[in-house]
């Protein structure tokens, strides 16, 4: 019997996180790729990725990617405050953007791919973030995934578990499933706990508290 072995894009959000969490075994997850380009909070994304894949037993590597910070002019990476915004809008979006993101993680991923012979690359798009980030939409997701048809020798497909789920649908499945919420770690600041004023930190404590999961608030808050 041939197995399936993929490779998933794991910031430790939200997202990525129960992507692993609900499809390693479907897709035969055994590698995570975590990003250093310079975000504020890559010290605390890159710890708590590391404790997910500790958890789930998978292999985990760092990328630093120096250069993509020396290009990046937003909130999310240079010296500003990142803004506290209404939720889901091109402008608070534009605000947090860094240059081509998902689009550069998925090539990485997929010369990982290319040279491991690996069938996936999974990553965290979902409903929610579509409708102001592009690099989230089901057109994003089909059409890089037929370029790595073209550009690679091993063909991997990229897949979106979450595509069609909304903040609140990944907690619920997160909660079903016991997928450990407790290293999630969504928020665009640096400090120890999530600040709960950026977007990032607003989506998830709306989302847990219409899930009844005001038990991680005191924990991640």
């Amino acid at each position: 019997m041939v197995m399936t072995k993929s490779i998933i894009l794991l910031s430790a959000g939200l997202d990525s996180l129960v992507a692993l969490g609900s499809c390693k075994d479907k897709y035969g997850v055994d590698l995570a790729l975590t990003f250093d380009y310079g975000q504020k909070a890559v010290k605390q994304e890159i710890s708590a990725s590391k404790k997910i894949c500790e958890y789930y037993k998978i292999q985990h590597k760092v990328i630093v990617l120096d250069w993509l910070k020396e290009i990046t002019r937003t909130s999310l990476v240079s010296n500003e405050n990142v803004p506290s915004v209404n939720l889901g809008t091109k402008e608070s979006a534009s605000l947090v953007w860094v240059p081509n993101r998902n689009a550069l993680f998925l090539n990485i991923a997929a010369s990982f791919a290319d040279s491991f012979n690996y069938d996936y690359i999974l990553f965290g798009a979902n409903k929610d973030e579509a409708e102001t980030f592009p690099d989230n939409t089901e057109s994003f997701r089909s059409k890089i995934s037929d370029l790595f048809q073209i550009s690679t020798l091993a063909k991997p497909k990229v897949v979106a578990p979450l595509i069609n789920f909304t903040k609140n649908d990944i907690v619920k499945v997160a909660m079903e499933s016991n997928i450990p919420l407790e290293f999630v770690r969504s928020c665009y600041i640096g400090d120890e706990k999530h600040c709960g004023e950026c977007e990032s930190c607003k989506h998830l404590r709306e989302a847990l508290l219409a899930n009844n999961g005001e038990k991680y608030l005191n924990i991640l808050f």
